[in-house]
């Protein structure tokens, strides 16, 4: 499918978006009494919320509707009404966007479909919204969206029956979904839970705004305190990492839901909004340095929106479980294990007073087994929640109880309650119940909910969701200084580089690589291993082959000048049979080197995201052990020492049975420069250090080959 025409880069006026999110008046085209009909949706809407700003209706068949006058054309509107709703066929749109922009409306929401998703009649014509657009200064929603609900104001311009609650004085949920059906699920999903919702906005194919100029009007938008996301694909990428960075700074957090890590929900994303697939863990990478947190479901989605706006403040750090039962004890650990939520450590003699708070029989621990003694002593939830709010090694506290029935739940809610209200911590507590569906009084909800407590009818939801706001609170957002790295002469023709001239370039940035000599002719091939002293390694050099051992284009431990011939006599032959068309430069004659710990790491200049770094467990085996991390290119050493600890094969370079710790500090520099070299040469398309050898803490790192692919001028 043909590549979207892209409406302006830079961010719309927050003015403009304004007419759209907070209209004084609205023109309905399409307007109907036809019960269920988009145009009688959008009106009854507008009514049943009180909107009090000037209504127009276009009907050329109706004179009045619901007693409002109705126009028979957009002509006749008066001058500047702030939004339009189309609710009309496909092909009206187009005309009707023409008039509209003659009558200077401000913005327009479009329900229908069928443009970029549709195939190239359909990307036309969506193409040509997005020029009238750009030309008249107009806020485009959609085309195939369904629409936008302003809470704060109760204003919604959708087709889709809601009540408008405004949020009140209490910390709100934005919503931004390129999924209409999504944004209207998350809506009803976080409203249920009686959480304050600010503006809903579903940005469909997003012909001339998207989900990035709705998140900058959120994170300067008061009400609004966290910005829960569904995506299919970013457009802006850049724009998007600014928006994020900008809310981290204003103490707002994004919770992001981005489908696509399998092929068909990238194909799926392709056909129903018309975006393209991108690289999802550059994505992920990027954007997770910006401090947007991720989710992997929507129910995901609304808890960990839930924890941010409910509780006093973020989890941070190891969590207390309080429970009540012995295999609820060990399904945590099992749980917390797997998921890597921290549970520390208690004892009688380091936890004094919570040992005072608990009956001889129940032992220290945590998770806490209060067992079934809370039935007869309910005070004791209260002394024990009283230990847990004072101890420092916690940075939240989750309350799995079994709530069963009203009497059940009528003795052990009151003291916990009693704990938070009097006691006031100021770290997150979150109730959990073990039972789903237990007959627990709704009032005893709306209490915990107003003393700051989430309640879930299930822990593991809790847990995933701490997991997720742990990550975040312990994630590092320093950027390292941006030391320039000496410039690169790169052909300006662009290509692949083999791997002699990469070494060239990439050696004086700092990358250890065997010595060697090029050699163009066998003779030259003799001359250089004589001079580096034998024995040395032979490798095929050209454009075309990328993959050396593939085609027979290494020879190793050639011992004597005739090895040495009778190695490049093999080479010549074994390329030639594995591609008659590859024409090799010559040879690259290096000095075998002892062995050590093989690493690979490869950078890459993402079009969309910018540069990425990868390393992981190398050699020929690479891409069947797929044990990898992928880094942002300002990461301090520190940082990158630190990712490399989280490899599958981590073990192997701390010193495993007896072996001597291995130079990662050495490993972290090589990241480290060449992720500075990918920002500051974004011709270079990619890199790939394949093996990279580790040797012993003080012996270093060296790359035995590299390649490099580079953009034309």
């Amino acid at each position: 499918m043909p590549e979207i025409s892209e409406f302006e880069q830079a961010a719309l006026p927050r003015a403009a978006v304004e007419r759209l999110l907070r209209p004084r008046s609205v023109v309905i085209v399409g307007a109907s009494e036809k019960r269920g009909a988009l145009g009688a949706s959008v009106l009854a809407n507008l009514e049943s919320n009180g909107f009090t700003g000037d209504i127009h209706l276009i009907n050329p068949k109706r004179e009045e509707i619901n007693g409002r006058p109705c126009l028979a054309s957009i002509d006749q509107l008066p001058s500047g009404v702030d939004a339009a709703v189309l609710a009309i066929p496909r092909a009206a749109v187009l005309d009707s966007m023409k008039a509209l922009a003659a009558a200077k409306v401000g913005s327009v929401v479009i329900f229908s479909a069928g443009f970029a998703e549709g195939g190239e009649e359909g990307m036309a014509e969506q193409r040509e919204i997005a020029r009238i657009a750009r030309d008249a200064g107009m806020v485009v929603e959609g085309p195939n969206c369904l629409g936008l609900v302003n809470y704060v104001d109760g204003i919604p311009l959708t087709f889709v029956e809601t009540k408008a609650k405004p949020p009140g004085n209490r910390p709100g949920i934005g919503i931004v979904s390129q999924s209409g059906a999504m944004a209207a699920v998350l809506g009803t999903t976080i409203a249920s839970r009686d959480l304050g919702l600010t503006f809903s906005v579903s940005t469909g194919n997003e012909a001339a705004s998207g989900v990035e100029d709705y998140v900058d009007y959120l994170v300067g938008d008061a009400a609004t305190r966290v910005i829960v996301m569904l995506v299919e694909q970013f457009r802006k990428p850049q724009r998007f990492l600014a928006a994020a960075l900008r809310a981290r700074d204003a103490g707002k957090t994004i919770v992001l839901l981005h489908p696509g890590k399998s092929s068909a929900a990238r194909e799926s994303a392709a056909t129903h909004t018309g975006a393209l697939a991108g690289d999802y863990a550059v994505m992920r990478t990027k954007v997770e340095r910006a401090g947007v947190v991720f989710a992997e479901t929507l129910e995901e989605l609304a808890d960990i929106a839930e924890i941010i706006v409910r509780c006093p403040a973020m989890p941070e750090g190891g969590a207390a479980v309080l429970g009540e039962s012995g295999a609820f004890k060990a399904l945590t650990y099992d749980l917390c294990e797997t998921l890597g939520v921290d549970l520390p450590k208690v004892t009688a003699e380091d936890s004094p007073a919570l040992r005072a708070a608990l009956p001889e029989f129940v032992e220290v621990s945590n998770p806490l087994d209060l067992t079934a003694q809370g039935l007869v002593d309910p005070d004791l939830y209260f002394r024990t929640l009283a230990a847990l709010f004072d101890d420092g090694r916690f940075g939240s506290i989750v309350v799995g109880i079994i709530q069963t029935d009203p009497v059940t739940s009528g003795i052990k809610l009151p003291p916990i309650l009693k704990a938070v209200s009097e006691l006031k911590p100021q770290k997150p507590v979150i109730f959990a119940g073990l039972d789903e569906g237990g007959d627990i009084p709704a009032a005893f909800i709306a209490d915990l909910r107003r003393l700051g407590i989430p309640y879930f009818p299930s822990t593991e939801r809790v847990f995933r969701a701490l997991k997720r706001l742990n990550d975040l609170a312990g994630r590092s957002f320093a950027k390292a200084p941006a030391t320039q790295m000496p410039p690169l002469a790169l052909p300006p023709e662009g290509g692949v580089i083999p791997e002699y001239k990469a070494k060239e370039l990439l050696g004086p940035q700092g990358v250890a690589f065997p010595v060697g000599q090029f050699a163009a002719t066998v003779d030259e091939a003799v001359a250089a291993a004589e001079r580096l002293g034998f024995p040395v390694a032979l490798k095929a050099q050209s454009a075309d082959l990328s993959h050396k051992s593939d085609a027979g284009g290494v020879e190793l431990n050639c011992g004597s000048s005739g090895a040495v011939r009778a190695a490049w006599a093999r080479m010549q032959a074994s390329v030639k049979t594995y591609n008659s068309s590859i024409r090799l430069d010559g040879v690259l004659v290096e000095g075998m080197g002892k062995r050590g710990f093989e690493l690979i790491i490869g950078a890459r200049n993402d079009p969309d995201w910018g540069a990425v770094v990868l390393v992981g467990v190398g050699g020929v085996t690479a891409e069947i052990m797929k044990d990898t991390r992928l880094l942002v290119p300002d990461l301090p050493v520190q940082d990158i020492v630190a990712e490399l600890g989280k490899l599958r094969m981590a073990p192997l370079l701390k010193g495993y049975r007896g072996s001597p710790r291995l130079d990662v500090v050495a490993v972290a520099d090589i990241i480290s420069r060449l992720g500075r070299l990918m920002v500051s040469q974004p011709r270079i398309a990619e890199v790939d250090l394949n093996p990279v050898v580790v040797y012993p803490e003080g012996e270093g790192a060296v790359a035995l080959d590299a390649l490099m692919m580079v953009r034309p001028e």
